[in-house]
Parts: C-alpha cells; structure tokens; sequence
C-alpha cells in the first residue's frame, strides 16, 4: 500500500538525532500556536496557575519531503512522533508535570510541514496579586523556548495573527470561577550572560475571577451585621438592651470571620483589600460598642453625678442641638421644673396653713368663755405647743428629704438629655464614617472591575 511504501521510503535513512537541514546554516522556523481550553485551579498560597491548554507547532522538514504522483497521488501522512526529530520547545514557567495525554503522532505533507498538535495541562508559575479579591485579574505568561537552541539553529513564530490568538475563546470552557478575557502574544530575543541569543514566544494569558459566590457568601453577610449594628442606634441608650445587643453582634462578626476565614485567599506576600475591610468592619463595630458603653455610663450615675457643668450644658444642649436639629431639651427641662417648683410651692402653703394654730376670728365667740375657758386654752396651748413643733420638725425633714430627690432627679434629667444629644452626635459622626468607607471602598472595587 501507498502509505507503508512512503513510511518506510521517509524513514529507510532517517536520522532523528539532527537538525533536519541540508545546510547547517539555515535556521529552522517553528510556528506556534496556543488555544486555552480551561482554567483548571488558581492557588494563591503556591503561587501556581494550571491551565489546560491546546498546543501546536509547525516547522519544516527538509527530509521529509516526497513527490505525491509516486505514492498514489498522496499529499499527507502521520508518522510516529518518536521516529521524528522534535525541536526541544519547553515551557519556562513549568513547575510540575501535569497529566497530559500522549499524542504518538505528528502529520507530515509532501512539502516536509510538520504539524505536531497536542493537548497539555500546564502547570506554570505565576505571581498573583490577590489584593483586589474577589475582583480581581491575574496576567500570567506562558513563555516557550528551545531549551537548547539558540536563535540561528531554531527561530519562533505565531502561526496565526496576534489579534485572531487575542480574542480566540472558542474552545475555552467558561463554567468555572475564572473567566478568560484575553491572550496577548509577543516574540522577543534574551541572552545570558552575553551568551548567544534565544528566541522565546510569549503568551500572556489575562483571565478574571468571577464574584458572584464572593459577594452573596463573604460580602452580603458582613453589610448585613454592619446595618443591624446602625440600626442598634434606635434603642434608647438608658436600657441595657443596646449594649447586650452591641454584643451579640460582635460575637457574631466574629464567629463570620472565623467562618470565612478558610475562603479567603492565604499568601505570604500581602493581605488581600477584603482582609482589611472585615477588619475595619470589626473595629467599627467595637467603636459603635464602646460609644454605646459610654453613653449608658453617662446617663446611669445616678445619685452619684454632680450638677452638669456649664460648658458642657452650652455645647451639647444649645449648641449641638441647633447642629443637629434637635428639639431644645435644656428650655423645655427649665419650664417642666419650673412648673414642679410652683405645684411643690402650693403643697408647702397648704400644709403651713392647716398645721398653724387655732384663732378666734369671732370676739364675741371668745369673750363668752369666760375665764375658765381661757384658762383651760392656756393649758392645752402650752401642751400642744411641743407637739406642734415635733409636727413641724418631721414635716420639715420629709421636705427637705423630697427636695434633695427632686434635686437628684433634676441631675439625672440634665445628664439624660446630655447622653441622648451626645447619643445623636456620635451616631451621625458614626454613620458618616461608615457611609464615607463603603463608598470608598466600592468606588475602588468598580474601577478595578471595569479596568
């Protein structure tokens, strides 16, 4: 047959070990080209990239030519990859074997074309910048080379235009994480070490991390807690309720942490920005913790607190309020003490007025007594006397006793309506801050998206 006649007519004096040129002088061509099949795993830690690629090379052969009319008009055969010399193009990046399938043949034309084309899995060392995680896009180069060869025995080549290797996504599997945005391609010459020069092809394949799973799994979550905690604000800050609740939240951020800590990306070169934005979220919640502790100190000393000192009476309740646009406390605290001044003022007038002693408005009343009335009056009104004072002692002592209350819960009233216009002004200083962060943040994570 056709094809055992050619095979053994190519391959009766064959010498693979060579270059297959008749003039040592002239350089052999080999064109390459590369389709990405599947982005197969991304580790960050090792800083390695494994992708699934498909390979091919071109060159010529100049003893592996024949004329087609002898062989029944045949233009192409396939012969054993082994039987053949192969030009020793490796990948630099490589770091470990990957399980490719062995292709044993490559397919010759009656010209000596050579097309051996292969599937790899190509695991290749690539440096990793995962501050912008989850949206970020990595650039990773495939560098191939001869091994051996420098520039004037082997030269490379794209066997297709860089643009149509650029936007090639037909054979890429585009299920997983990671999505591929492009191929660049760039040929350029290196020496070492004033060495003759090589020829290496570059490939630089820029893919991009989908964050859909990041966002709902790590991102929702903590935006969650964050506006549970600016909703904890609304409680009244003279309860124990928010800082109970302060601290559940807390505790909760931190079993989150925990939790997610195994999903973020670990490497020894630097922390990725989501990394520090979980840190800030729980400084800030430790912030809105400690301000809610010392607004519920404020407000709770109770009897133990003295008067309000005047200055801060002049910038929380008359200054920060007309700030804030806050109902003036300190005048309606003035007119209801006022108002419980005067009721307390009747109280005391009325009680002064049925302790004072009898008189007699009427004189005929008192004349018709005579003598003895008078006398007897003299008696009880030296008995009754005492007694009276005793009266007048204890009622002193009760109202000296419900002032000094009313005085402490005057005080306590002052310090109140301090922590409340206090409250409101660490909140809205909170609030901004938080508000001013996230949009700093997702200001930043856009234009990395879109870059």
């Amino acid at each position: 047959p056709a094809l055992r006649r050619l095979s053994r007519h190519l391959l009766a004096h064959y010498q693979k070990g060579t270059r297959p040129v008749r003039d040592w002088r002239t350089t052999t061509n080999v064109a390459i080209d590369l389709m990405v099949y599947a982005i197969l795993s991304v580790d960050e830690k090792n800083q390695v990239l494994t992708t699934y690629i498909w390979y091919r090379q071109h060159w010529t052969d100049e003893f592996l030519k024949w004329d087609p009319a002898r062989f029944d008009n045949l233009t192409q055969i396939s012969l054993p990859v082994e039987s053949i010399w192969v030009p020793d193009i490796l990948i630099n990046e490589f770091v470990d074997v990957g399980k490719s399938p062995h292709v044993p043949y490559v397919y010759v034309s009656h010209h000596g074309e050579v097309q051996n084309l292969k599937p790899i899995q190509v695991m290749t060392a690539c440096s990793l910048d995962i501050y912008n995680f989850p949206f970020d896009v990595q650039n990773c180069s495939l560098t191939f080379t001869s091994w051996l060869h420098h520039i004037r025995d082997i030269n490379l080549s794209l066997w297709r235009q860089p643009e149509l290797v650029k936007f090639d996504r037909s054979v890429f599997m585009n299920q997983g994480e990671w999505e591929l945005l492009y191929v660049l391609s760039r040929f350029q010459e290196f020496s070492v070490k004033s060495s003759d020069s090589y020829a290496e092809m570059k490939f630089y394949v820029v893919i991009r991390r989908r964050p859909l799973f990041y966002t709902v799994s790590l991102l929702l979550p903590s935006i969650f807690l964050m506006v549970m905690d600016i909703v904890g604000f609304y409680l009244p800050p003279h309860s124990g309720e928010r800082v109970s609740f302060k601290i559940t939240l807390l505790l909760g951020y931190s079993v989150f942490l925990i939790i997610v800590s195994d999903t973020l990306p670990a490497t020894a070169v630097g922390t990725p920005l989501i990394g520090i934005y979980f840190v800030v979220c729980m400084a800030l919640l430790v912030i809105s913790l400690t301000e809610t502790i010392l607004i519920v100190r404020l407000v709770h000393k109770q009897d133990l607190q003295p008067h309000v000192p005047e200055w801060v009476k002049h910038l929380l309740l008359e200054r920060a309020t007309i700030l804030l646009c806050i109902r003036d406390r300190k005048k309606f605290s003035q007119s209801r003490m006022q108002s419980l001044d005067t009721i307390r003022q009747v109280e005391n007038n009325d009680s002064t007025a049925k302790l004072a002693p009898y008189v007699c408005e009427d004189p005929r009343e008192c004349g018709a007594g005579g003598d003895t009335r008078s006398a007897l009056a003299f008696a009880s009104r030296t008995e009754g006397s005492a007694a009276l004072q005793e009266v007048l002692r204890e009622t002193t002592a009760i109202r000296q006793l419900l002032e000094k209350r009313e005085e402490f819960r005057d005080v306590a009233r002052e310090w109140l309506q301090v922590g409340y216009v206090l409250d409101v002004l660490l909140f809205r200083v909170y609030l901004a801050a938080v508000l001013a962060y996230s949009i700093t943040l997702g200001t930043l994570w856009s234009v990395w998206r879109d870059a």
